[in-house]
């Protein structure tokens, strides 16, 4: 069976995204603590934690986590638009996630169930900044689920608009 990074390395050339190497992480078991106010909290089926049962994470060490990039036209912006921020691969794998969905948990209670093999597959992205600006709450910010809308005519339903959560705050591990 593949893990996930093999998983994301290659579909990465495919998808729209790339991948930088990981400064915040080691080999071992643990996450950084983050020096500023927590943007999200994922809990559930991880291995990894930080902060009693829950890996929590500021922008600057959701960014160190390794970036990658998604430009697509989306039904919430006008144009195509440039998203940067984590691969979900890649934070699923850095918080040692061993479940086979998750739902995300956005700031207004807004929740929805996406299967972690969408990440790999698709190249699905945590943005963290739209066109190069950090993105805010006024904006679908801190944090936006987004998929690579233009790679795949798949990627052009309800189905997968309805799985890109903004303003998340919270994921849970299933």
């Amino acid at each position: 069976m593949m893990g996930i990074g093999a998983a994301a390395a290659s579909t990465a050339s495919g998808r729209g995204w790339a991948q930088a190497p990981s400064s915040a992480m080691d080999e071992g078991t643990s996450l950084r603590r983050p020096t500023q106010a927590p943007i999200l909290r994922i809990t559930g089926k991880i291995q990894r934690v930080n902060d009693r049962d829950a890996a929590i994470f500021d922008r600057a060490t959701l960014e160190d986590l390794g970036s990658g990039s998604i430009t697509t036209n989306t039904p919430w912006y006008d144009g195509v638009v440039r998203f940067d921020g984590v691969p979900m691969t890649r934070l699923m794998e850095a918080v040692g996630a061993t479940g086979q969905t998750l739902t995300a948990v956005a700031l207004n209670d807004y929740s929805t169930d996406i299967p972690i093999a969408d990440f790999a597959r698709f190249g699905t992205l945590l943005a963290t900044r739209r066109n190069g600006a950090p993105m805010r709450v006024s904006d679908r910010g801190p944090l936006f689920i987004v998929y690579p809308y233009d790679s795949d005519p798949e990627l052009r339903a309800r189905l997968y608009y309805s799985r890109s959560a903004w303003s998340v705050a919270q994921i849970i591990v299933r």
